[in-house]
């Protein structure tokens, strides 16, 4: 079983899932968000062609840890994602997580134009890879 991790945007939703033993996150696509029942259709068909069986939303908290508008946001998609798909999902902290995935792609002299294409889904290889460490180190 496999866990599937995701930075959620306006736009676009960033998707990770992990290797089957939780140790690796990889990024899967970047979903251009049309309506949320098509966005929930292709997230059924990654967690079955993956075999998810939890999923971790990324939650943007503001510098100082309290959540703003965009994390309250976060958190009915969250609540959204656990009645419609019958999985555990967790909020994890995004904190800096796309700062992170664009200095890398920086860092690998990646084009302002891939980067764009590529940054949501790096985003949410960062959010799981966090939160896959984490549960390796309780």
């Amino acid at each position: 079983m496999r866990i599937m991790g995701l930075d959620y945007g306006d736009k676009t939703i960033g998707v990770a899932v992990s290797d089957e033993f939780g140790w690796t996150a990889q990024g899967m696509e970047v979903i251009r968000r049309k309506t949320e029942a098509l966005d929930m259709e292709r997230l059924q068909e990654l967690m079955k062609q993956y075999d998810v069986a939890e999923i971790v939303v990324g939650l943007p908290k503001n510098m100082n840890a309290t959540i703003g508008p965009r994390g309250e946001m976060c958190m009915a998609y969250a609540q959204t994602l656990r009645d419609l798909m019958g999985v555990p999902v967790h909020l994890w902290d995004e904190r800096l997580t796309t700062v992170s995935a664009e200095r890398t792609l920086l860092e690998a002299d990646v084009s302002r134009k891939k980067r764009k294409l590529v940054i949501d889904k790096l985003a949410a290889v960062f959010i799981l890879q966090n939160y896959l460490d984490f549960k390796t180190k309780r």
